[in-house]
């Protein structure tokens, strides 16, 4: 979903029907005592022909979920298994969330919106089913930031203050609570398929490879369906692990309940952008050896997709799945090349150039203290601008080799009034922690405001 957004007319779909009852329970959205809207996306609500909703009929929809004419009658909790930092959990699903409208987009994509924070389902395991006003805006902080840098990712789609009190271990309580809604590609997860490899449902499985293929892919299902499936997923995740690094960012918990079969970004709880080219760094307090940090991602995402491939063999065989599960790595490192060029904005030179000219890049930004964000401002187009921390007549001399072999792929210089500011757009988490300070402790809103403005022009600038 990086494309550039599209009008489009407002055009339900129900594909999810198509799947049965099998694969979700009917369920109830939570009465709020209110709902005051505190962000609508409307450049996404237009690609699926919604931004001409009113605030009132806006909220009616997203915060009390009265049906999209002609899409889903009832909100839909999926049912789903996963692995939880390798450790497989039967008892989990949908458990404050559900699927509540499809629709297609002006590409003729079939699109979900997803809720998080919209009360407790059959699977919410003793929870609220609520969502924290501040989990809402982190992740509308995240998602904007991720689109921005050209992470295929879910969209926040509306965030509506709920007016209750919640409880939670991990910040000061009591805090606000809201109801967030998502707008993907694809509400179907890897865990999706575990669950039916674990109660033993062929049919089941079958349905589910060939409704992914058609609704995601464009593809009809027939006897290598698992494989050209397997195939679909293991090129997107190599190319979701290769933008995140590129990004400087850590989702934090890629469990495998958490990795969408259309391989976009989603679900995001204790993310961080990491300040420097640190391969340790994580983003959650309870990742405490690591699994999920910074230079592992491509390792968890890759265990994740094998999950699949088992789950698979349900109904196909090992041996045409393994050399597709095996060529994770050369896509990946391709991938790598291609989004750390693009946020560069360098073409290529060829492999063997590209991977000498990134090994300097990681060399230089692992040794130095250069922030990830400053240097791909600093060296956008290949040339470095001046002054800059990154620059050897500063002392820095960790960039010193690195200057020459740039030089070979300088370009245009960029145009955009962003490339000229004097700092780059970053989101580190002390800002994400002043824009909820001002929100918590004065129910001032234009910081994050502000800050999205700001995020999307930085956009606008990477596009050019």
């Amino acid at each position: 979903m990086t494309i550039l957004p599209q009008a489009s007319t407002y055009s339900p779909e129900t594909a999810i029907h198509e799947l049965g009852g099998d694969f979700y329970d009917p369920v109830e959205a939570a009465n709020f005592p209110q709902t005051l809207l505190r962000f609508r996306n409307d450049r996404w609500a237009e690609t699926v022909g919604l931004a001409d909703l009113n605030d009132e009929e806006w909220t009616a929809h997203f915060g009390r979920f009265a049906p999209l004419q002609g899409s889903l009658p009832s909100p839909l909790a999926l049912r789903y298994h996963g692995h939880q930092f390798r450790s497989y959990n039967p008892e989990i699903g949908d458990g404050r969330g559900f699927l509540f409208a499809q629709m297609r987009d002006g590409l003729g994509r079939l699109m979900d919106l997803g809720t998080k924070g919209s009360g407790p389902t059959p699977y919410s395991r003793f929870g609220d089913g609520r969502l924290t006003l501040k989990g809402g805006v982190r992740e509308i902080l995240a998602t904007e930031m991720l689109e921005a840098l050209g992470v295929e990712t879910s969209k926040t789609f509306s965030l509506i203050e709920t007016g209750e009190a919640l409880e939670r271990n991990d910040e000061p309580s009591p805090t606000r609570s809201a109801v967030m809604v998502r707008l993907s590609h694809g509400h179907i997860r890897i865990g999706t398929f575990q669950r039916l490899a674990t109660l033993r449902e062929p049919e089941n499985m079958h349905k589910l490879v060939a409704y992914c293929l058609k609704h995601y892919f464009g593809e009809e299902a027939g006897e290598d369906a698992p494989e050209r499936l397997l195939a679909h997923v293991v090129a997107g995740g190599a190319k979701l692990a290769a933008s995140y690094m590129a990004a400087g960012f850590v989702h934090g918990v890629l469990n495998s309940d958490n990795i969408a079969i259309t391989t976009e970004s989603f679900d995001y709880g204790p993310w961080r952008f990491t300040p420097k080219w640190e391969p340790g760094f994580t983003a959650a307090y309870f990742d405490q050896n690591g699994l999920y940090a910074f230079a592992r991602q491509a390792e968890a995402i890759h265990w994740d997709i094998a999950q699949l491939a088992v789950s698979l063999r349900l109904i196909e065989e090992a041996e045409p799945l393994i050399p597709i599960i095996e060529g994770f790595g050369p896509l990946y490192q391709d991938a790598f090349r291609e989004q750390m060029l693009a946020r560069l904005g360098v073409p290529s030179r060829g492999m063997k150039d590209d991977i000498a000219l990134l090994t300097l890049v990681e060399q230089a930004l692992r040794n130095s203290d250069i922030t990830i964000d400053r240097f791909f401002f600093d060296w956008r187009g290949g040339q470095r601008r001046a002054p800059s921390p990154a620059d050897p007549i500063y002392g820095n001399e960790h960039f010193s080799a690195l200057e020459p072999a740039i030089a070979a792929y300088a370009a245009d210089r960029p145009s955009h009034a962003y490339w000229s500011d004097g700092e780059p757009c970053s989101m580190h988490i002390e800002e994400v922690e002043a824009i909820w300070a001002r929100i918590d402790e004065a129910d001032d809103w234009q910081p994050l405001n502000d800050k999205v403005a700001a995020i999307r022009r930085m956009g606008e600038a990477h596009r050019e």
